[in-house]
């Protein structure tokens, strides 16, 4: 699915375009249209907020190899959220 964002500001309109990769609630994981400073993709895990009712960007992963691990390991998301979801619970 891709998704245009329009900004709109006082002075300027900027519109973004979005894919995302997938969709697993609150997070959904997004690949930015521009490429990076060093020419690879821009992958970010995004988090929805209950009380905005939008997307914040919550992680900027550093490599492809990361955002998949993110993908296919939910623990491991919930592990990189700032927010101290709990993650990896042992079971007793």
């Amino acid at each position: 699915m891709i998704l245009v964002i329009i900004f709109v500001s006082r002075t300027q309109w900027r519109c973004i375009m979005i894919e995302v990769i997938c969709h697993n609630e609150p997070y959904r994981y997004i690949e930015m249209d521009k490429l990076l400073d060093n020419g690879k993709p821009d992958y970010r895990i995004q988090k929805y907020n209950q009380y905005t009712g939008r997307y914040k960007d919550m992680y900027l992963c550093d490599n492809q190899m990361q955002f998949e691990t993110a993908m296919n390991d939910f623990e491991y998301t919930k592990w990189l959220d700032p927010a101290g979801v709990p993650c990896y619970i042992k079971d007793e």
